[in-house]
């Protein structure tokens, strides 16, 4: 697995780095040599924060813990991830390596139901072309955590603002012309 470390307003040491390696080694028999690995490390309000992104047979798997302590930020990120991977088994098998997504049965004896993706409601609703700004606008004046429209900026490509976790706003635009 190529690892890659990511350092935002800290310096993390060598120990931590091989730490976080180790950690991730665990996650190579799930994902194989091909996966790639991006851990974040930050200090979030006198905490520390590691986000751990890893992208395997083109799915993402996220993790972003806070502790107080970021060994233990990393320990739970890496068990979140474990999670996702345990959760979703039979839907990933179709995506990722199946002979590599092999979890011991007894360290998860307690496996959970397998969660569906069915939706719920359905909306319907014309996508109406706009600047970002005026979709930002449109997403505050509803309340919503984000607002899907045709940017007038891209050539119409239908586009999605959303309103981030840290403060401010995200856009995610179409780029299959790109």
């Amino acid at each position: 697995m190529k690892i890659t470390f990511v350092e935002k307003k800290m310096d993390v040491s060598e120990g931590l780095r091989s730490y976080a390696e180790k950690k991730l080694a665990k996650l190579d028999k799930l994902f194989g040599s091909e996966a790639e690995a991006k851990i974040v490390f930050s200090p979030d309000h006198g905490r520390f924060l590691a986000e751990i992104t890893i992208r395997s047979a083109d799915m993402y798997f996220r993790a972003h813990e806070v502790t107080n302590d970021m060994y233990a930020s990393i320990d739970s990120g890496i068990a979140a991830i474990e999670k996702q991977v345990r959760r979703n088994k039979k839907k990933l098998e179709k995506r990722v390596r199946v002979e590599e997504l092999k979890i011991d049965a007894p360290a998860y004896a307690e496996e959970e139901p397998e969660a569906e993706y069915q939706p719920v409601r359905t909306k319907r609703f014309p996508i109406k072309p706009m600047s970002v700004e005026d979709a930002i606008l449109q997403l505050d004046l509803l309340g919503h955590e984000f607002f899907v429209f045709k940017d007038m900026d891209a050539g119409e490509a239908v586009s999605v603002v959303y309103r981030r976790k840290e403060g401010g706003y995200g856009l995610i635009s179409d780029d299959s012309d790109a």
